[in-house]
């Protein structure tokens, strides 16, 4: 059966993005950090969560000479 045209997502993507990691993701990421230890089940480890992050502009050169100009100099 197919699926509804007023149900599909742009893109093609049905799912929501995770904002969980899965447990091997887990795994590897505790390695990284060194906060694994040898022996320790591979149940019940805590839930990490994804950061992303936004870049953000850079500064136009019109921009900062405005900054600066808008700040007044600092007297002794």
């Amino acid at each position: 059966m197919s699926m509804h045209p007023s149900l599909r997502r742009v893109g093609g993507k049905t799912a929501s993005t995770r904002n969980v990691l899965k447990r091997h993701e887990r795994l590897q990421y505790l390695m990284t950090k060194g906060l694994w230890q040898e022996g320790r089940s591979i149940f019940g480890l805590p839930k990490i969560k994804q950061e992303k992050v936004k870049a953000k502009k850079a500064a136009t050169k019109d921009e900062t000479a405005k900054q600066t100009e808008a700040t007044p100099p600092k007297t002794s």
